[in-house]
């Protein structure tokens, strides 16, 4: 009888690959980010990444940061943790995890609460001191929501498609 493999990827390293192969389809110039909602058993739940509201199309509103607010994408995008959240058609995200490749914001902290997800696995806090920051992660905690660093592993994975 042989071994099994040994070189295999760990749950965090699978679902944070799937989170941020999900971002790849955002059609944000600047910023791309993906969600991935995982059961408390393995199993992916949802998935969604920032990108304008279903029927609003994507080249009919702005993309930009700049401008007056009706000329930059600010009040048009949905978050990629709210579009995840939104797309689950399931039961209850009581207790599960979500991997995201961008610390959420205080909005996308608040429906990440009531919606009842105890974990935040995210890669990156670029915005770590902001308000909208300052204010999730004081939320968080009081939610007792556990937010944990994603830790890389430096491995290389090739995908052809």
């Amino acid at each position: 009888m042989s071994e099994k493999r040994r070189d295999y990827i760990s749950w965090d390293e699978y679902f944070m690959g799937v989170a941020m192969l999900t971002g790849m389809r955002s059609k944000d110039p600047n910023t791309q980010v993906g969600a991935c909602i995982v059961s408390a058993d393995h199993k992916i739940l949802s998935m969604g990444y920032n990108g304008l509201p279903t029927g609003c199309s994507d080249d009919e509103f702005p993309w930009g940061r700049e401008g007056a607010p009706l000329e930059n994408k600010y009040l048009f995008t949905t978050h990629s943790e709210l579009n995840a959240i939104l797309n689950y058609r399931g039961g209850s995200l009581e207790g599960s995890t979500i991997y995201v490749s961008l610390f959420p914001c205080n909005e996308c902290a608040k429906a990440i609460i009531q919606a009842g997800i105890k974990r935040i696995v995210y890669d990156s806090d670029k915005y770590d001191g902001t308000p909208s920051v300052v204010a999730s992660k004081r939320m968080l905690k009081a939610a007792g929501v556990v937010m944990q660093k994603y830790e890389h592993t430096n491995r290389e994975i090739t995908i052809r498609l």
